[in-house]
């Protein structure tokens, strides 16, 4: 639910194509928004709209304005990073890949509400949803999922998104905000 981070998802995608061979990608989630943080109100949704059409202006991904219509919404990025930490665990990190990419589409272009556990499962093959679930509710999710935003904050991950390259050393360099693939790689 960080539309910067939707922004980059094509540059996400074109990393990991060009650069699987020399690389092991992962997700960590950072908690951007959680529960009580934004109000929902006005105020709060011309400077959602006018952010996100900075992001479109500078990314060329869409959005759709469908989240604006809502009198209530609790922009609360906890559920869908638990759900994304839920499906790393359960099936990899490709896995956590293409699920982030269903659920970003979702939000961004289609307005649904990632916030909910039925509309977060909904985007798994059925045969998954009841293994999705009872992870999702275990304390073990709880626990991955705040040890991913320590993780993110150790790493320098401050600003979303961010990339951090580690070397065969442990050495770390992060590279924060929303970047073109050629300024990562330069």
């Amino acid at each position: 639910m960080c539309s910067w981070c939707w922004g980059f998802h094509p540059v996400m995608e074109a990393m990991r194509e060009q650069y699987s061979d020399r690389y092991d990608f992962s997700l960590v989630v950072g908690g951007l928004r959680t529960k009580g943080e934004m109000p929902w109100d006005a105020a709060a949704k011309t400077r959602l709209k006018a952010t996100w059409q900075q992001v479109a202006d500078t990314t060329g991904q869409h959005f759709t304005e469908k989240l604006f219509e809502r009198d209530n919404f609790e922009y609360d990025t906890y559920p869908a990073c638990k759900a994304v930490v839920t499906v790393r665990e359960l099936w990899g990190d490709a896995a956590s890949f293409a699920y982030l990419a269903r659920i970003q589409r979702a939000f961004y272009i289609d307005g649904a509400d990632i916030t909910d556990l039925q509309t977060l499962k909904s985007y798994l093959d059925p045969e998954k949803e009841e293994e999705f679930v009872t992870f999702y509710e275990s304390e073990r999710a709880e626990v991955l999922m705040r040890h991913d935003f320590s993780k993110a904050r150790s790493m320098g991950a401050n600003a979303f998104p961010s990339v951090v390259r580690i070397d065969s050393d442990g050495h770390m360099v992060c590279r924060k905000g929303y970047q073109r693939i050629d300024e990562i790689i330069s």
